[in-house]
């Protein structure tokens, strides 16, 4: 239907593709309904659907523009591997299901579901063209026979869809469930010589039974696929999302699914699914050591069998084997750069730092490890001195059988530790060569520094650094400042030893915003007192190296700080956000494995009501490493940023794996009644009273007047789309409360939401009024907010008035 062109965006500065119709298509389409229809492409925000820029017209051609996609299309993928394994095969399917179950949710049925318009891009599929057949079939009417064009690709086109019916959704999931099909045996269920006859195929024949040409497809896999693949609509599954249910079921997949994330600490929620971040922000930085012994110990029996994939691999801290145990800070340090290093590998998936660290110094069997991280290889090691020099033995061990599989020995002077380091790295290559059966291709480490001093220095720091958290768990305060006081010094001296190296100078300004933890409660001239010179080592840091990961996003998260607490006056201040974001993309584009860049990112879109993408921040962050402290508040922002995008399926996904990792974290008790408020729910409101009750007891006595309240609210919620809008609103007037009870007047912004919920317009405005005069500086982000909360709401006149959108909500 059109070329596409690799554009630059010049006043974003970005690539784009850009993608111009065919001449004598856009003649037979006409501009004015083409342009009219491909809009809604423009109102569709999922993590998972590629979202339309721009659209026009110009010269006579019709031209659209989306995101320029770094990486590849399924159909690349597929032309170089033919198969894909189950697992990646049932994660593609579900993020395709879930993007094309929001967009039937609105109406919008895709047309054009194939491999080629399936990016995969940071280990996400993200479906593209959304719309745009949509728009070319309503633009085009019976002109498009002139041209000969058909809308769709044989090989993936429903029967009713080929013959020209009416579709629907059922028709999508048709699709994706050819291209499913081609993912596990190799080639679409039907071909032929013409597309004609691939389409009579669709009509007539029976799809042969994937399990005939790969057995290892179970059976509640091929049960789905069949009925996905039924010739009439009516006989397949009702919504693609059931589809993508039923292929997921625990005995279809036979595995474990490990996610990803991290993020900022827990903080108190102005909307269900936004952040009012304040002084709980803070807590991000206080990183808690909490047990993962079992976390991964629910693999199916399939999986168990099986035993771990061997490419997933942890590497155990190294123990200090020293006489006087003082070499701890350089075992750790030579862990983590072997831990950086082999992330690196594409092949590996390497448990992060602080998924070991929990191990670190403990007895605990190599099964036991393996089962608790869901890793099929440990790499384990000691670091000693003999006189001068260093040595560092290493083996590698089979979680399933817990037998070696190979041990090395190296010895260097201790001046030789970069060298020393590049060795232990090539020795556990050839290991995993001979565990995995293929090589295992090491890329270059960067040389940051040749300065064997300095390096160490810094590992000093670190290791005090390290320290903080403890004694700051402990309430010892005055230690904890005394240990940064000593890091600081440390890293001074290893700034001054290597005066291009950025590290030292960056970590400098993260021991100024550690600071920040030794307030205990916020103080506005205090902040302002450690993040000026946390920014300022940044710039430094900067000045060595513009692309230094960790200085940029030391310097992102400073500006948003500084935003949030509004520490900024003036016009510096608008543009405080701005910069923030800017700098956390580009510290996540030097490093794509920097997760808490990433845990910030997505809170600061979720701030700015960008779901959609605060989604996808938050996945990247979680798949970077599921092992952070702040584990929690990640996966709170993935189900909230469901919630916010209208999905159910993933909303509740998000909940169930919140509440298996953190059962006594109140909010995942309190998703589980909200998911109830969500269109198309039929709650049991007996149960959900129940779950109110549990929620309150997990906050301490003085909260609970307030938590009580608000679940009230919740539960008001789950009574209208239980049919039942009169007790919905007794119980909302019920749980109401004064600003002693609710001073940040949050129980009025979820009253509103509840209220448009109801239809009670003129309630709904009036509660809205209350809520920005105690809160001013979110009319903004009310102003931005298009998620399904204030569907109705923000069309009237009232509601642009009052949050100063000018005549405009978006």
């Amino acid at each position: 239907m059109a070329t596409v062109f690799l554009a630059q965006d010049l006043k974003h500065g970005r690539p784009v593709a850009l993608k111009v119709v065919h001449p004598e298509l856009a003649a037979a389409l006409g501009s004015d309904r083409f342009l009219r229809e491909i809009g809604i492409a423009a109102r569709l925000q999922h993590p998972h659907i590629l979202p339309l820029y721009d659209s026009g017209e110009a010269g006579g051609f019709l031209y659209y523009v989306m995101p320029y996609v770094e990486g590849e299309s399924l159909r690349d993928r597929l032309n170089r591997e033919k198969q894909l394994s189950l697992e990646d095969t049932l994660r593609i399917t579900g993020e395709v299901a879930s993007a094309l179950s929001y967009a039937h949710s609105h109406g919008v049925v895709h047309r054009d579901i194939k491999p080629e318009n399936v990016m995969l891009s940071g280990g996400h599929a993200v479906v593209a063209d959304f719309g745009i057949a949509r728009a070319v079939t309503a633009a085009g009417d019976q002109s498009l026979t002139q041209t000969g064009t058909v809308v769709g690709t044989p090989a993936y086109m429903s029967p009713e869809q080929a013959t020209g019916s009416e579709i629907d959704g059922r028709s999508d999931q048709y699709s994706l469930a050819c291209v499913t099909y081609e993912m596990l045996v190799g080639e679409p269920p039907f071909t032929g010589a013409t597309p004609q006859a691939v389409m009579a195929r669709h009509s007539l024949a029976t799809a042969s039974p994937p399990s005939i040409v790969r057995s290892t497809i179970t059976p509640p896999v091929e049960d789905a696929i069949m009925r996905a693949l039924a010739k009439v609509p009516a006989d397949r599954f009702a919504t693609t999302a059931l589809f993508a249910e039923a292929m997921a079921q625990p005995s279809a997949a036979g595995r474990t699914t490990r996610a990803t994330a991290q993020v900022p600490a827990a903080v108190t929620r102005r909307q269900l699914g936004r952040w009012a971040v304040a002084a709980g922000i803070a807590g991000a930085l206080l990183a808690s050591a909490w047990a993962l012994r079992s976390w991964w110990s629910g693999a199916s029996g399939a999986a168990e069998a099986r035993g771990p994939d061997p490419r997933s691999v942890a590497v155990l801290y190294f123990r200090d084997a020293s006489a006087g145990k003082q070499l701890g800070f350089l075992a750790d340090g030579i862990t983590e750069a072997l831990i950086h290093q082999l992330s690196q590998v594409g092949a590996l998936q390497v448990t992060s730092r602080s998924g070991v660290r929990a191990f670190k110094d403990a007895d605990v069997p190599p099964d036991s490890i393996g089962r608790a991280l869901n890793v099929g290889t440990l790499v384990e090691g000691s670091v000693a001195q003999s006189g001068e020099r260093l040595r560092v033995s290493v083996s590698l061990v089979n979680t399933a059988t817990g037998k070696e599989i190979g041990s090395k020995t190296l010895e260097r002077p201790r001046t030789e530790i970069f060298e020393l380091q590049d060795e232990l790295a090539g020795e556990v290559a050839v290991f995993l060569r001979e565990r995995m059966g293929e090589a295992v291709q090491l890329q270059e480490s960067r040389g940051e520094t040749r300065n064997a001093a300095a390096w160490e220095l810094v590992q000093q720091a670190e290791q005090l650094r390290k320290d903080v958290t403890v004694l700051l768990a402990a309430a010892d305060t005055a230690a904890a400042g005394r240990q940064l006081a000593r890091a600081d010094t440390l890293l001074g001296r290893a700034a001054a030893l290597d005066r291009k190296w950025a590290r030292p100078v960056a970590s400098r300004g993260w021991v100024a915003f550690q600071q920040l933890d030794l307030a205990g409660t916020f103080d506005p001239q205090y902040y302002s007192r450690w993040l000026g010179p946390s920014v300022e080592y940044a710039q430094a840091a900067l000045k060595l190296d513009p692309r230094d990961a960790s200085a940029l996003e030391l310097r992102g998260t400073v500006r948003y700080y500084q935003k949030v607490f509004n520490l900024v006056g003036g016009p510096a201040a608008s543009t405080l956000v701005a910069d923030a974001a800017g700098d956390l993309r580009a510290a996540v584009e030097a490093d794509p494995h920097r997760a808490s860049a990433w845990a910030l990112l997505s809170h600061l879109l979720m701030r700015e009501s960008q779901p959609a993408e605060a989604k996808l921040a938050a996945l990247h962050a979680y798949e970077a490493d599921p092992y952070l402290a702040n584990a929690s508040s990640v996966l709170w922002r993935l189900y909230a940023s469901s919630l916010d995008l209208e999905d159910g399926v993933e909303a509740a996904r998000w909940c169930e794996e919140g509440l298996r990792r953190f059962p006594k974290e109140p909010e995942f008790t309190e998703c589980r009644i909200t998911l109830h408020a969500l269109p198309g729910r039929r709650p049991e409101i007996a149960r959900m009273w129940r779950l109110l009750e549990e929620n309150v007891m997990l906050y301490p006595p003085h909260e609970r007047e307030y938590r009580r309240r608000r679940g009230e609210m919740l539960v008001a919620m789950t009574l209208v789309r239980a049919g039942l809008p009169d007790s919905a609103r007794r119980v909302a007037l019920r749980a109401r409360a004064d600003a002693t009870v609710d001073p940040s007047r949050d129980l009025v912004y979820i009253e509103a939401m509840l209220r448009n919920m109801l239809g009670d317009r003129d309630e709904a405005l009036r509660l809205v009024g209350t809520y920005l005069a105690s809160n001013p500086q979110e009319r903004v982000s009310m102003a931005k907010d298009q998620t399904w909360w204030w569907r109705g709401l923000r069309e009237d006149p009232r509601f642009r008035q009052l949050v100063g959108a000018g005549g405009s909500a978006s």
